[in-house]
């Protein structure tokens, strides 16, 4: 076991043997860390959740979203598997600065990291299985997105206009389609 392990199992310091590898190889592949982080963003550990934000501000700084799409903790000296049951955050709150096309909206996650949407950071709607109903996202930071919440859903609506047959809002410069108007009607 190293460091991750004991840090997400409550210890306050790193298990011993959580130095990096003889010779500076690569990361200790750990496996399966049984970290998972449930749709609504909260982070578990043996299944109960991790109730100390800054352990779990701590374990978001050194996640990654492979090519695969598989979720991993990578320090410099070990590497475990994590699980998602959607995506690792949620945004919980928008705010705009400025108005009109150049507008910025500025996301914020329940990790308290921020993300302008813009060409580097696109919103993106998708249609849940089942049931159809819009799901937006934004990428938060390498390849890492938050699923934004419905109240913030509706207040980013606020901020929407009418683009051809497209309704969506406006930020830094582009446009970002939230829905198709035949659609609602």
């Amino acid at each position: 076991m190293g460091m991750l392990i004991g840090l997400a199992g409550g210890k306050s310091q790193p298990r011993q043997g959580g130095q990096r590898p003889a010779g500076g190889g690569p990361p200790v592949l750990l496996g399966d860390l049984q970290i998972r982080i449930a749709r609504d963003g909260t982070w578990f550990y043996q299944g109960s959740p991790i109730a100390r934000l800054p352990l779990v501000k701590l374990f978001a700084s050194v996640l990654r979203r492979e090519e695969d799409g598989e979720y991993w903790l990578v320090t410099p000296a070990e590497r475990g598997r994590v699980g998602v049951d959607d995506v690792p955050f949620v945004a919980v709150a928008v705010r705009a600065e400025g108005a009109g096309r150049d507008q910025r909206l500025v996301f914020r996650s329940n990790l308290d990291e921020e993300a302008v949407a813009d060409a580097a950071h696109p919103l993106r709607v998708v249609a849940e299985p089942g049931s159809g109903a819009t799901i937006p996202y934004i990428p938060i930071r390498d390849r890492l997105e938050a699923r934004i919440l419905r109240p913030v859903f509706y207040h980013l609506v606020e901020f929407g206009e009418q683009n051809g047959e497209q309704f969506g809002v406006w930020s830094s410069g582009r446009f970002f389609p939230l829905g198709r108007l035949d659609s609602v009607r």
